[in-house]
């Protein structure tokens, strides 16, 4: 069953090349991760794959439109996804309206148990984006599981 998902729409601090160039390379995503949790991860430039609760998920690009989208789908998950990343100018030169679209071939039980929890942990992304871009700190997330030195204000695309 194809579901679409779209998470909320926000003003990221970033101009739009800088946030695209931040997501164009898989390999940028493992930077962010708690140290303890580096270990089950492998990226490269077009892919990046984890071990996450027994289950190996990966994910690729399969489409780059500089400093407006990017595409990405499954490679290797429990179920079939596609997910676009829109970085798109706003009023500000210096800022981006980002949103996240994900379209996910869910049975009926996985969309009945996932559906919500997939929105809200794209709207957690969406969110965390906005606050690392401010400064600040995403919500809920605790500064001990980061590298020693971690500062979301010296977040750089």
């Amino acid at each position: 069953m194809a579901v679409e998902i779209k998470s909320k729409r926000a003003t990221v601090s970033k101009a739009p090349y800088e946030l695209y160039m931040a997501f164009v390379d898989m390999r940028n995503f493992v930077q962010f991760l708690p140290e303890d949790k580096k270990a089950d991860v492998t990226a490269d430039f077009d892919s990046i794959h984890a071990m996450v609760q027994g289950f190996n998920i990966g994910v690729k690009v399969t489409g780059r439109t500089p400093y407006s989208k990017i595409e990405f789908a499954d490679d290797g998950a429990p179920f079939q996804f596609n997910l676009k990343m829109h970085f798109d100018a706003a009023a500000d030169p210096y800022k981006t309206d980002f949103q996240i679209d994900l379209d996910a071939d869910l049975n009926f039980m996985m969309k009945t148990i996932l559906g919500g929890k997939i929105k809200d942990a794209l709207d957690k992304v969406v969110d965390g984006l906005v606050a690392m871009s401010e400064g600040r700190m995403p919500e809920g997330v605790d500064p001990s599981m980061y590298p020693e030195g971690f500062d979301p204000s010296k977040f750089k695309a």
